[in-house]
């Protein structure tokens, strides 16, 4: 399937922001795991979330649609073991949660998905939930999926490395509460990603589960806890609303989305000084963001070391910006659905801008072409590489894998005065 993304001037209109991917996730694994009922209201259902609802489901736990809302009888964490492989297909986020909280379940439970998937580095996690009394590991042993988990998590102490995934952090934590005696956690070294921590905390928070911390020395403490069904509305999200962000930016924009929140712990949040800095007009209220662009940005320098999921976005921003724009601490980007800064780079290159791969990020000379580029499967390099369509026109092969977590991106944009077309 082919995105063909015509040139366009404006776009304008007032719109709600998709749901949050990663709220989303962490609250049906959350309230599969809890005592009582909970009803989810206005959850993102993506291919990736629809992972995490299928393995809870696979697990033990009642999961039903209701309208727009999820009604989840929660297992009070005594899960069943699954009667076959899991497969999580291309969703990271379900395969390291679900790894520690099928520590959980009797016996044993196997992880697998698709071969982007299966080349996801996870033998950190292993190693934190070995020292937590998990019998964990790779079956090809070279820490990746296939993943077999053993049943029976004693908790204690453990320690990872922080400056792989933050995944693996909340995983251990969203489990822990549940294990036989809680768990104490050092993060070792950096820490990237932080604030898809914070989230998951305060996911568990209103699920009636405490997570102390310790800022100084980057350590957690989880004492055993139960967690409580409540009724949970998912917030918007600043991941997807960034394509939205950056078209305003891009175009002469007029846009306003609901549904996100100033108070919002998403460390995508930052998108919206990227913005602003670049030469967007910002206007934030408490549950809603208004954007007026000029279609003009400059160049600016950002580190995204806590917001990995902007790379493409930015980049693609700073490909029409005038000036340069330096993208750095965003080496954990390499470990998403693809290298990202590498495919970045390489689509970039193809638009004729002026690009330079960097370690932990990227330098970009604005200046794109028309053309037409790949997706390399992965659903934030379509809206990305969309956005430069907006100005210049392209064809984008391979692209819908957008519906990953933007299920009806190209009809969004076209509904707000752009052009975008899905062709085969």
């Amino acid at each position: 399937m082919k995105l063909i993304v015509g040139k366009s001037q404006n776009i304008a209109g007032k719109i709600k922001a998709p749901p949050s991917k990663s709220y989303t996730h962490r609250a049906i694994i959350i309230s599969a795991l809890a005592t009582g009922n909970s009803i989810l209201k206005y959850p993102l259902k993506s291919e990736d979330t629809v992972a995490s609802l299928e393995s809870c489901r696979l697990m033990g736990c009642s999961i039903r649609e209701h309208g727009k809302h999820w009604l989840v009888e929660g297992s009070s964490g005594k899960l069943k073991t699954p009667s076959d492989v899991l497969d999580v297909k291309n969703s990271g986020t379900t395969l390291r949660m679900m790894t520690s909280v099928a520590a959980l379940a009797p016996n044993y439970t196997v992880f697998t998905g698709d071969d982007s998937l299966r080349n996801r580095p996870m033998q950190d996690l292993l190693d934190a939930l070995q020292g937590l009394g998990v019998d964990a590991y790779s079956t090809r042993s070279n820490g990746k999926p296939p993943i077999v988990v053993g049943g029976g998590f004693n908790g204690g102490s453990t320690s990872i490395r922080g400056n792989v995934s933050s995944q693996f952090i909340s995983s251990l934590l969203i489990a822990g509460a549940l294990s036989q005696e809680g768990i104490s956690l050092k993060v070792e070294g950096d820490f990237i990603s932080r604030p898809y921590v914070d989230m998951t905390r305060d996911v568990m928070n209103k699920f009636g589960v405490k997570v102390e911390y310790d800022e100084n020395d980057n350590y957690f403490q989880v004492d055993p806890q139960t967690y409580q069904g409540t009724d949970y509305t998912i917030e918007g999200d600043y991941s997807s609303a960034s394509y939205l962000i950056a078209a305003a930016s891009i175009l002469e924009g007029d846009l306003t989305i609901q549904n996100l929140f100033k108070e919002s712990k998403q460390g995508d949040k930052l998108i919206l000084d990227i913005a602003q800095e670049m030469g967007a007009s910002i206007k934030v209220r408490n549950d809603e963001v208004k954007v007026e662009g000029s279609g003009e940005l400059q160049g600016i320098d950002v580190n995204l070391n806590h917001a990995p999921d902007l790379l493409p976005t930015v980049a693609a921003l700073g490909a029409v910006a005038r000036g340069r724009t330096t993208i750095s601490g965003v080496e954990h980007a390499r470990l998403k659905e693809t290298d990202r800064i590498s495919t970045c780079t390489q689509e970039l290159s193809r638009l004729g801008v002026e690009v330079q791969e960097k370690k932990d990020g990227m330098v970009i000379k604005g200046g794109a072409h028309p053309g037409v580029v790949k997706s390399h499967g992965d659903h934030r390099l379509v809206m990305a590489l969309s956005l430069l369509g907006l100005k210049v026109g392209i064809t984008i092969e391979n692209a819908g894998v957008y519906d990953v977590s933007f299920p009806d991106f190209p009809q969004t944009m076209s509904r707000l005065g752009t052009s975008m077309k899905l062709e085969g």
